[in-house]
This record gives structure tokens, sequence and C-alpha cells, in this order.
């Protein structure tokens, strides 16, 4: 596990070898008020999971509860509330455009990642900045930079990355419930919401990894940035 005192040089590694525009950012799900840090403030107005993560990368620390989570989605996958009428029937992504059929849709919706309904707030900050144990770290990038990432991923052991997306839900669901429920990282394409409502610029990738191995993709990613391999 990762000590917070790690977190400043963890990041600033991280902002360096892959050339990143503003910060990973650390998220923690906390499930009883007591885990709140003393000193950490509640968002003001309610936002979406996706909006929150780039306030977090832009520097800001706060935590939500399920009252100031917009989206329904989103608030579900984190597990703060239960899986609204039209996530559960397909009707949400089928009334979007997103499918042909609502059963496209309802196929789709059943395979989404999500928490258990045991959450009492999620906890953002920039992972300089974090003064508590995050379950996941969040890094917007873009393709060069993911796949220095890819490679740090499997610089110790090898094999076969198999992202999990499906081109809705990604800040949420792909790279927060999933990374944390599996304990994989996780990368993904990015959604029409997160990139609508929350500032990812369209050439950004996002990569979500456990806590548990942010310090080892850190240490692997001095090496593959500098092998002789590596593009310069």
């Amino acid at each position: 596990m990762v000590n917070i005192e790690d977190f400043e040089r963890i990041s600033t590694e991280l902002k360096e070898l892959l050339g990143l525009e503003g910060s990973p950012v650390a998220i923690k799900i906390v499930t009883s008020a007591e885990d709140i840090p003393e000193g950490i403030p509640e968002l003001e107005e309610p936002n979406r999971h996706c909006r929150m993560v780039s306030l977090a990368r832009e520097g800001q620390v706060f935590y939500a509860t399920d009252a100031k989570h917009q989206c329904g989605g989103g608030a579900w996958a984190l597990g703060l509330r239960e899986k609204g009428a039209t996530l559960k029937t397909g009707q949400h992504y089928f009334k979007l455009g997103k499918y042909d059929t609502i059963n496209a849709s309802r196929r789709t919706m059943a395979g989404v990642p999500n928490l258990p309904q045991e959450t009492y707030a999620t906890l953002y900050a920039p992972l300089e900045k974090a003064n508590f144990e995050p379950s996941v770290v969040l890094i917007f990038a873009k393709p060069m930079a993911m796949l220095k990432l890819a490679q740090s991923t499997l610089c110790k052991l090898g094999g076969r990355i198999y992202p999990e997306f499906a081109g809705i839900q990604s800040i949420c669901s792909d790279t927060t419930a999933y990374v944390l429920a599996s304990g994989k990282p996780n990368f993904s394409l990015g959604c029409d919401g997160s990139r609508k409502f929350s500032g990812i610029k369209d050439e950004e990738m996002v990569a979500g990894f456990p806590i548990e191995l942010i310090a080892e993709i850190a240490g692997s990613l001095q090496k593959v940035t500098s092998a002789p391999g590596s593009k310069k």
C-alpha cells in the first residue's frame, strides 16, 4: 500500500513522465461520515461525478454525498443509490439514440459494473493533495501517454490488457467502480456525458488504477519511458 507521504512524489512523476494537463485524481469511496477527514468540505452545488473528477484534477479537494450527485447513472454505479427504472429497462440510453433496439440497450446496462449500495459519499482530491487513502486514482492523458501507462501495467508480469468499457459511464463505472471492485487497472475511451459535462478533451482518454498499484505503475513508468525502444 502507498503511504500518504508518497502521493506528492508519485503525482509529480506521473505528471512529468506523461506530460499531463492537470493532476492525477484520487477518489475514495466512503461508507460512513466518520471516514471523511476533518477539514475537507462538502461540494457546494450538485454536479456529476465526471465533473467532480475534473474539479479535483484542477486542484479542488471535497466530498459529495448522494444529494450532491446530479447524475443518477453515476450515483448508482458508485453505490450511492438504487438503479433507476429507466436504467434497469434500458429506456434511458435507448431514448438517447445510442441503440437500435431497447434490448440492445438493456443488455448493455446489465453489464455495466457498479458498486453495492453501501456508499455514504465520494471523496476527491488531486493526488498530491490527498490526505486520505484513496480507493482509486484516475489519469487523463493523450493516447501516447496511455500507451506508456499500458506498458507500465505489464512491465512487471507481462501478459495482455483487456479493457472494460461500452462507450457509456466511463468515469463513474469503467474507471472508478470497475477498478475498485475488480482490483484491476482499466482504460476507457470516455463517453458522451463525461466529454460534454466535465471538460475532458476530445483527444484525451481516461485510465483508472487501484491505489495498491499506483506506486508500482509510477516506478515502471520510469523504466518504460527511458527504455531504448521507447519513442522519444
